[in-house]
């Protein structure tokens, strides 16, 4: 065991992705379904993120998330103790919720705080080994290939998707700096909040840029 309690190794929790920004999402959802992609259906989803006053969560890499779809999922990630070439990869521990108010409420009582909100629509689809993620955020369109590194690099090619403009970071880290680029002034990632603003999507092409510098 590790000295933070997670073993060494730990497959079974271990997971890799990469994500790319679509200029045309609704081509790339006939590509999925051209190779055989299966939909899972689509969703609206809530999230937030909790963490202590300290932000000590964040600071240690680590992601608190309580989400509300179809069910109430409380997550838990973290960087694993090696990284995996060319992909983004994190240990992610996941059980559904009876209730999602409840498991807020759990959450305040133990000195954590819901810091962020952010919202999505996500039609899911299952390929082969793989699961993709067609995102709709309410700053763009995205495309999330999860599962084993080969296929995720094979998929891509398929989907005529370039490799070099892979995106290894998550939606509140883009989030973040999108808010700096564009000089944001609100904290969550919801659709009434980009709804009262309007976004250059030369701004969010450069927020992005800075995600790919050193792949």
């Amino acid at each position: 065991m590790r000295e933070d309690g997670i073993a060494m190794s730990d497959p079974a929790h271990l997971e890799t992705e990469v994500k790319f920004h679509l200029r045309s999402p609704q081509t790339v959802r006939r590509h999925i379904i051209d190779l055989g992609g299966q939909s899972q259906g689509k969703t609206f989803e809530l999230n937030i993120r909790y963490d202590d006053t300290e932000e000590s969560l964040q600071a240690g890499g680590c992601l608190l998330r309580l989400r509300k779809d179809t069910a109430a999922r409380l997550t838990f990630k973290k960087r694993p103790q090696k990284t995996v070439p060319g992909v983004k990869a994190y240990l992610e521990y996941e059980v559904v919720v009876e209730n999602f108010e409840t498991m807020d409420a759990i959450l305040n009582q133990l000195g954590l705080r819901g810091v962020q909100k952010y919202e999505k629509i996500r039609e899911t689809f299952s390929l082969g080994e793989c699961i993709l993620c067609l995102d709709e955020m309410p700053f763009g369109f995205f495309l999330e290939i999860e599962g084993p590194v080969q296929e995720i690099v094979r998929l891509a090619g398929k989907l005529g998707l370039s490799w070099e403009n892979r995106i290894l970071a998550n939606y509140l880290a883009i989030f973040e700096k999108l808010r700096q680029v564009a000089g944001l002034g609100f904290n969550d990632a919801t659709f009434s909040n980009f709804r009262a603003c309007r976004l250059d999507q030369r701004v969010l092409q450069q927020a992005i840029e800075s995600f790919r510098e050193g792949i």
